[in-house]
């Protein structure tokens, strides 16, 4: 065994030392074995370091409170004092990414149904009432971007574009594939997508694996497609999984979300809020995770200084997904340009964790706290009802977050 690996086992035989009674998963992942993921992000349990050591405190407060009044199940979400949450959408299965046009027109993908759906608030009253089912026959359909009254959706390979989709929700046409020669693997294959403040499509390419390498550069990036060429370019490497990014309103970078990667306990690797300054960064999967932690499969001979570390360090698998900055002006100034995080919790860890959404705060330049801003869909003995998925700001400031497991999108207000 070479001296690298001898060194990681070191580290990683005391940390488990804490825990002897762990539920273990099978131990078949190499390197080039791709395994169907039930969810985002399976671990396996090893350590028993409190991941709320990752949370820090800081303005505005965010102590936590519920409300006994609402109705059944959205009395067991806690908010900071002032917010309330309620329903925008229900019966609405698998919603995952979610797009807003200028008309009020909200567009949300699924990933495990092959439906993409239209929501209107036709009568004003801060409920979709009306909706409208755009296909039933895609394949994992879960990005979704507006521009230009055009809709563009992304499956596992391919974009595709509804034209003139704003006047034709009752009769949606045939969509048209724009670019098609994306990889087709599903590990990691579904995707977010938005335009960013240059009009191009920014489409994310994830890990076909756990931890793997790769030849080809597309694997573990971020890409930008121009619409005016569609050849796709790497925009950011070393990537393992991204489903959620946006552009700071100031700076114009960008902001991702990424999912660490499994099989290394219940504690490390963080899942991870990062910034771009440049194009062709690279991030470090799979040779480094969480700014400090050098893989001990694919790690010898790489260092965690010669890749971009976190802006952030997220909870450890809680598979944060959809992030925005907050650009609306209904709630407290103090979360004007502040991120929400969309957590959509973890998979197998020994004590679950995510099933929430987080706040990280930030002054344009770099994130300085973190911190749970909603809770409650997950219960006292660790089951869940509801799992987080994306977030959005409405044009009159209210936060809808999407709900692929409860089958909903909620809407939280300030008074």
């Amino acid at each position: 065994m070479n001296t690298m690996k001898k060194y990681i086992l070191i580290q990683s035989l005391v940390i488990t030392s804490l825990c002897a009674c762990q539920k273990q998963t099978p131990e078949s992942d190499t390197t080039d074995v791709v395994q169907q993921q039930p969810d985002e992000e399976p671990s396996t349990p090893q350590d028993t370091q409190d991941p709320q050591d990752t949370l820090t405190t800081g303005a505005p407060d965010l102590t936590l409170v519920a409300n006994p009044d609402r109705p059944e199940p959205l009395n067991k979400i806690k908010l900071p004092s002032g917010f309330e949450i309620d329903y925008y959408a229900k019966d609405l299965p698998a919603a995952r990414s979610m797009a807003l046009s200028p008309e009020g027109t909200l567009y949300v993908g699924t990933r495990r149904d092959s439906k993409v759906w239209a929501l209107r608030d036709e009568d004003g009253d801060n409920k979709a009432e009306k909706r409208y089912m755009l296909t039933d026959k895609l394949s994992t359909p879960n990005g979704v971007a507006f521009k230009d009254g055009d809709l563009y959706v992304a499956e596992i390979s391919r974009i595709l574009k509804f034209t003139d989709i704003e006047n034709n929700l009752d009769n949606p046409p045939e969509p048209e594939v724009i670019y098609n020669a994306y990889p087709t693997e599903s590990h990691h294959g579904w995707k977010f997508i938005a335009f960013g403040p240059d009009d191009a499509l920014y489409v994310p390419v994830g890990a076909p694996c756990n931890f793997c390498e790769r030849d080809n550069p597309i694997y573990s990036s971020i890409t930008r497609l121009p619409l005016d060429t569609l050849k796709p370019e790497v925009f950011a490497h070393g990537v393992r999984n991204t489903v959620g990014f946006d552009w700071h309103p100031e700076t114009k970078e960008l902001w991702f979300t990424d999912n660490g990667r499994d099989r290394l306990g219940d504690d490390i690797p963080p899942d991870e809020l990062n910034k771009v300054t440049q194009k062709g960064q690279h991030f470090g999967f799979p040779y480094c995770h969480g700014g400090d932690i050098i893989d001990p499969e694919l790690g010898e001979g790489h260092s965690c200084d010669d890749y971009i570390a976190p802006e952030q360090k997220l909870g450890p698998h809680v598979a944060a997904l959809g992030m925005r900055f907050y650009t609306g002006d209904m709630f407290p100034k103090e979360y004007k340009n502040q991120i929400f995080i969309a957590e959509h919790g973890s998979w197998n860890r020994s004590t679950p964790i995510g099933y929430r959404v987080t706040l990280v705060q930030n002054n344009g330049e770099h994130a300085s706290t973190y911190d749970v801003f909603a809770e409650g869909w997950k219960n006292d003995d660790g089951s869940r009802w509801g799992r987080p998925v994306d977030v959005l700001v409405m044009s009159d400031g209210a936060l809808l977050i999407s709900d692929d497991e409860h089958g909903a999108i909620y809407r939280v207000t300030h008074d």
